[in-house]
C-alpha cells in the first residue's frame, strides 16, 4: 500500500456551486494526495466545504472549460508533476488511485497522458449499455506536457507519449437531479452548437476513421454524425437498440431518451445560429 509521501501525482477538480458533490469527491481521494479546487465563483459553500477537507482553493471566473482546465495545468503550483483532473461529481477508487501510483513509478520519460474511463450511474445502476461506454477521457496529465483544446467536450493534446489505465472513475451526473441535468446540458447544448459549426467548416479526414486513436477516431465519427440528417433519432437507436441500453433498464431508458432530447436542442441551436448569419452575414 501506498504511504502519503509517495503519491506521485495531485488532483485538480473544477467547482461551480457544487456543495452537493465536492465532498464525496473529495473523500474519495486517499489523504495526503495534494489536491486544488479550481473554483468558478461559487455561491454556495462549495470552498468552505473543500478547505475543511484539506484542499487548497483557487479562484477563477469561468469562460470555457478548455481554459479552465489550461489555467489549471499551467498557472497553479502542486508538490507533483502529474496532475489527475476530477469533476465534482466524479468519484476516484481506491483501485484507480493504485494503479495511478504503480504505472506512473513505471512511466517513462515521453509519458506525457493517460487515459481513462467512466461508469455513468443512473438510479444506482451503471449505464453500460446506454451511455456508449467505454469512452476513453484524458485526464492525468504531465505538467507543461499536456495543453486542452475544444471549449467544451475538451480534447487533451500532446506530442508525448499516450498511455491508458484499466480503471475507471466513478461519474454520477444525476446528484444534483434531472432537472440540473437538463439545464446544464440547455448550456452545453449552446456552446456545442457553436463548437460544431465552426469545426464543420473543414474537410472530414477520412483515414482518421482507422487510427489506431480511440480518441481520434470518436473525434472524426462525431464529425461524421453531426452532418447526418436525423442524427437525434439514429443516437437513441445506436444507444437504445445497438448498444443495448434497453437492458439498462428504465434508468437506459430514461438516460436515453435524454440523450435524444439534448441532440435536439444541439440541432435547434444550431440552425438558429446559420439562419443569425444569413440575416446579418459577418465578413
Amino acid at each position: 500500500m501506498s504511504t502519503a509521501l509517495s503519491f506521485p501525482y495531485s488532483v485538480l477538480i473544477l467547482t461551480k456551486d457544487e456543495e452537493i458533490n465536492i465532498g464525496d469527491c473529495l473523500r474519495s481521494v486517499p489523504p495526503g494526495v495534494d489536491t486544488c479546487v479550481l473554483d468558478s465563483m461559487s455561491t454556495d459553500r462549495t470552498a468552505e466545504i473543500a478547505r475543511s477537507l484539506g484542499a487548497t482553493v483557487c479562484f477563477r471566473a469561468f469562460d470555457n472549460y478548455a481554459a479552465q482546465r489550461n489555467y489549471g495545468l499551467q498557472q497553479i503550483s502542486y508538490r507533483t508533476g502529474w496532475v489527475l483532473m476530477l469533476d465534482a461529481d466524479e468519484r476516484l477508487t481506491p483501485e484507480l488511485h493504485e494503479e495511478i501510483v504503480a504505472r506512473l513509478a513505471n512511466a517513462g520519460a515521453g509519458a506525457s497522458l493517460f487515459r481513462m474511463r467512466r461508469k455513468d450511474m443512473l438510479m444506482g445502476r451503471w449505464l453500460r449499455r446506454s451511455s456508449g461506454y467505454p469512452t476513453w477521457f484524458g485526464r492525468l496529465a504531465r505538467l507543461g506536457a499536456v495543453r486542452v483544446e475544444r471549449e467544451i467536450n475538451e480534447e487533451f493534446v500532446t506530442d508525448g507519449q499516450v498511455l491508458y489505465l484499466d480503471g475507471h472513475l466513478i461519474h454520477h451526473p444525476f446528484n444534483k437531479g434531472v432537472a440540473y441535468w437538463i439545464e446544464r446540458h440547455n448550456r452545453y447544448s449552446t456552446m456545442e452548437a457553436t463548437t460544431l459549426l465552426q469545426e464543420s467548416r473543414g474537410d472530414i479526414r477520412w483515414s482518421e476513421l482507422f487510427s489506431g486513436d480511440p480518441a481520434i477516431r470518436r473525434k472524426w465519427l462525431k464529425q461524421i454524425a453531426y452532418r447526418l440528417p436525423a442524427r437525434p433519432a439514429m443516437i437513441f437507436l445506436y444507444l437504445y437498440i445497438v448498444r443495448g441500453g434497453c437492458f439498462d433498464g428504465v434508468a437506459g431508458f430514461n438516460f436515453c431518451k435524454l440523450r435524444f432530447m439534448y441532440e435536439l436542442m444541439i440541432n435547434a441551436k444550431m440552425d438558429e445560429i446559420r439562419h443569425a448569419r444569413t440575416i446579418n452575414p459577418v465578413d
